[in-house]
């Protein structure tokens, strides 16, 4: 699959497909991206987890923060990933380990030897995209509203 360009009907059936989103990177920082995109996802509908080793001492948007994706004590539909690029393969091989059906790599992450790894093992992928902007842009959703 081109990572250049997504078929709306690609990425409509990732984002009504799934429920239980683990956001990697996640932030306690209300101005950090990853803080506003989990609070959006959640008032979607989504189950987001936080996910972030360095803010796992308590909770995110009411939700408990874990460590690692493997800490994670329920199925993750999909992995949101707001980690550079060069972090992006540990956390497809932590989604894979997961049994996640989607890695959705945030804008700016790319990497294709990450993204082909993931579909070798069945997942759909995702990157340099925000669920936060597709969402409304497919019409699932009310856009984000800047604070």
């Amino acid at each position: 699959m081109s990572h250049d360009h997504y078929l709306d009907n690609y990425l409509h059936d990732i984002l009504t497909g799934v429920r239980t989103i683990a956001v990697i990177g996640a932030s306690p920082r209300p101005q950090r991206p990853s803080h506003r995109v989990m609070h959006y996802l959640q008032r979607h509908g989504y189950r987001a987890i936080p996910v972030n080793p360095n803010a796992c001492d308590g909770d995110i948007l009411g939700q408990r923060c874990y460590a690692g994706l493997a800490a994670v004590p329920e199925p993750v539909d999909m992995v949101d990933v707001f980690r550079r690029s060069e972090f992006a393969r540990a956390a497809v091989d932590d989604a894979i380990a997961a049994g996640a059906k989607v890695v959705w790599m945030q804008l700016g992450v790319r990497d294709d030897k990450a993204a082909a790894r993931a579909e070798a093992a069945g997942l759909k992928v995702v990157m340099n995209r925000c669920p936060a902007i597709e969402i409304p842009r497919l019409g699932l959703g009310e856009p984000e509203h800047p604070r």
